[in-house]
Parts: C-alpha cells; structure tokens; sequence
C-alpha cells in the first residue's frame, strides 16, 4: 500500500522522534571501517540492509512515518553540522557534560565563510531511506535546527565578528538545506532544537544569564527567519531537547522562557515537547500555542528506559495538556530519540520497540474513539 502524503495531517497521532537503537551488527560494521579493515561501500550495504530490516519493525509497530534510525550517524547533530561549508570536526579537550557522564570527545568549529553543500552526504542518505520505504510509510527526516550553530565557542569571531552576521548565514544556509531536501522529495523535515531548549533551562548551559533575553531573541530570529521560504506542502517540526545521551540528560527546566515568542513562529507545523518527568515543568506554556496552528506532540513516554508506562497515566496527562491546547490539536510520542548518538539509550531493542507499539496504541485509543 502506497500512503498519500498531501492528504495526511502531520506529525501524526503517535509519532516518534527518530533515532533508534544502533543494532550490534551495525557497532561491528563501523568499528571495522574505521579500522580499515572494511571498505566504505561494504559498510554502506550493512547499513542499508539495517535500515531496510529497521523501517519494517517500524512500519510493523504501526507508525505511520518512519526514520532511517540515524543508523549513518554517530552523533544527531555534528555528522551534518561538519559537512556544513564553513566547518569542521574536531577533537576538544573535553567532552560535553550531562548528569553524570561527559559525552566523547568531538565538536565542531567555525573554519570560514559559512553555506550549504549542495553535495552534503544527508542528501544521499535520504534519497536511499525513500527507496527503502517506498511509499509504505511517509519518509522523516530529522536534522540538527540552526540554533546549534550557536553553541558557546561554535562561531569563529574572526571570521564572524558579530552573532548578527553569523546569523545571516546560518540563515540562508539552512533556507537552501530546506529548499535541497524538499527537492529530493522529503515531506516531513524535523529540527532537532536542544539550544533554545538550554535557553529555557534553570541555567543557560552555555552562557550566562545576563543574556539570556538576547540569546532567547536572537534564535527565534533565527529559528523563524530558516523557515521563512517553506514550501506549503513541506512538513515542519521542532523537537525541543533537554539532551539525551546514554540515557541522561543535560540540563532541566519547563518551557516558560521561551514559549511566548517560540511558539508562535510562523511554518512550524509541530513541537515535539519533552513531558515525560518532573524536569519539564508544567504544560501551562501551552497556553501560548495559537488554536488552529501547530500540533503539539506530548513526549509523555521516555525513552530513557524500557519500563513501560501505565497508559492511564499517559492518558490523563494528555488530558491535562488538553486543558491549553485543544486535543484535536495533541499528539504523543516518546520524548525523545532513543539513541542520540551512536551509543545509545539504556534498553533493549525489545524495549525499544515495545514503546513504540504502546505510543500507537495509546494515541488511538485517544484520538480513535
């Protein structure tokens, strides 16, 4: 069965953020690449047939879009951010922290004028996810948003010697990144939002507060003016992300900061908002979400762990969104990928899976009455 993708409403009833759990035969197939005991092209083939076998469980566990896992990747966002022109990836001193663990060691850094590649590998990727799926589902895609461009010591003052002129190319980069994945035929683009996230946080992880008015400014401007030329058949969604790396997180706090003027941008179709613990405050943000605009897809469900939820816990929370944003215009998914990077979430892919079927089948007994 092929699915109409124009007369769909996105993102569905019960999505799902993206990445998934990296099968042990895929660690052994990377690991042997940059070993150089394998070539590019047999590592290609072991993650096609991976990304084959991991669209029909998704497809089988009743989603309606599907994802390639993030199975070409090794982190969610720096595999695109260092094919950016304008950027590299580098090894720093030290790894990013998050509660209790310090991520490996990798970034990347502002090397000269910044723009798109128009032979940026994620476009391949996605052309190959859409064979894969061949019309049986409708074909995600999730990319790093702009913003994370902006993380404390990303921008070259050199080059860029204010935000503001940093900003303008990230702008018209990430314009033309949209306009090339539309053209390749994606229909469902999502932005992977972690640094207004940060700036909603108890304390901004990557700068003081003294700026934080500023900061929360500057990347709605960013953030809406990347969008500005969206085609109206191009699904857009912003996932906004706490952090999530071996199942911890980097930093806590609800939305309050950053919802009035976030949540009215204009072209977002869908907020994939993290609800899934106490860190993330309580859903009276929702208040400014306009009636009749974007979704809101509740992440009720975590995907820090495989102990699944009670569904009339799910329910009821749900219900309590509900008293901000109409139901009609809610969704549920987990609230987050489970395995940002290469490392993944702590659970099996059993768990994994079993969240996923729960998702689906908690959002019908919501929305299918």
């Amino acid at each position: 069965m092929t699915i109409n993708q124009t007369a769909l409403k996105l993102p569905f009833r019960g999505d799902h953020v993206g990445s998934l759990l990296r099968p042990e035969r895929l660690h052994v197939a990377r690991k042997e690449y940059k070993n150089g005991n394998v070539t590019a092209e047999d590592l290609r083939k072991v993650e096609n047939e991976e990304i084959r076998d991991v669209v029909d469980k998704q497809i089988d566990a009743g989603l309606s879009a599907v994802t390639d896992g993030e199975f070409r990747r090794t982190w969610f966002h720096l595999d695109f951010m260092e094919h950016i022109n304008g950027f590299e990836g580098y090894v720093p001193e030290h790894g990013f922290p998050f509660k209790g663990e310090v991520t490996d060691k990798y970034n990347v850094r502002n090397t000269g004028k910044i723009s798109f590649n128009p032979d940026h590998p994620f476009l391949q990727d996605a052309k190959d996810l859409i064979d894969i799926v061949d019309g049986r589902a409708v074909t995600k895609v999730a990319i790093p948003s702009p913003n994370l461009f902006f993380n404390d010591g990303t921008r070259n003052p050199d080059i860029y010697p204010t935000p503001e002129e940093y900003a303008t190319d990230i702008i018209q980069t990430y314009q033309d990144a949209i306009k090339a994945f539309y053209d390749i035929g994606i229909r469902y683009l999502q932005l992977d939002e972690v640094y207004i996230a940060g700036l909603a946080a108890d304390k901004v992880p990557w700068n003081d507060n003294r700026n934080k008015g500023y900061l929360i400014d500057l990347a709605v401007h960013v953030l809406k003016e990347s969008l500005a030329e969206k085609p109206d058949d191009l699904t857009i969604t912003v996932h906004l992300c706490r952090g999530n790396y071996r199942s911890t997180y980097a930093f806590s706090g609800g939305y309050d900061p950053v919802a009035p003027k976030l949540f009215r941008i204009p072209n977002i179709d869908g907020f994939f908002l993290e609800y899934d613990d106490e860190r993330s405050g309580d859903f009276q943000p929702l208040q400014h979400i306009p009636r009749g605009g974007a979704r809101v897809v509740i992440g009720a469900v975590t995907s820090k762990s495989g102990k699944l939820e009670d569904q009339k816990a799910i329910i009821d929370k749900i219900n309590q969104a509900a008293e901000y944003v109409p139901l009609d215009q809610l969704c549920l998914s987990p609230q987050c990928g489970f395995a940002s990077t290469h490392h993944g979430n702590k659970l099996t892919e059993e768990e994994q899976f079993a969240k996923l079927r729960f998702v689906v089948e908690t959002a019908q007994k919501i929305w299918e009455k």
